[in-house]
């Protein structure tokens, strides 16, 4: 099983861009993380992290036929990302929203996603424990629907 991770603008920048918010955790170790949860659990990551969304995009439309899942992080496009919207509504696969913080309990702007109406659940707030629990209910859910 292959399940595609993309982080979105910005993301890059965990670990140093508001600690008090995101924590101390680099994208780096949220990715080793996410390699050690995946080894465990037998699925293999394809993850891109990119400050365009138009190459979040073209990273969907390459794995249309060979991903059965994805996480999506869209960061800033969260409230404006209408291409990254639909090219995730286009795939075949289910998608999971993750957030490190709750974006309904911070400023009354990003409590919106235009994202969320697209994705089959969204996960926030737990900081990096968000994706790991976004990667062990996106494997469950793949898995259970093709039993």
């Amino acid at each position: 099983m292959k399940i595609l991770v993309l982080h979105g603008p910005n993301l890059n920048l965990f670990g140093r861009r508001e600690p008090h918010i995101y924590g101390r955790t680099t994208l780096a170790e949220i990715n080793e993380r996410l390699a050690q949860l995946a080894a465990e659990l037998k699925v293999e990551l394809a993850i891109l992290q990119s400050n365009h969304e138009g190459a979040l995009v073209d990273f969907l439309h390459a794995h249309i036929d060979t991903a059965q899942g994805a996480l999506v992080n869209p960061a800033g496009l969260t409230q404006h990302g209408v291409p990254l919207h639909d090219a995730i509504k286009a795939m075949p696969f289910p998608t999971i929203e993750v957030h490190m913080s709750n974006i309904a309990a911070r400023e009354a702007w990003r409590a919106h996603s235009i994202i969320s109406p697209a994705v089959k659940a969204t996960i926030q707030g737990l900081g990096p424990i968000s994706y790991l629990a976004a990667l062990r209910a996106l494997v469950q859910t793949v898995t259970e629907a093709t039993a």
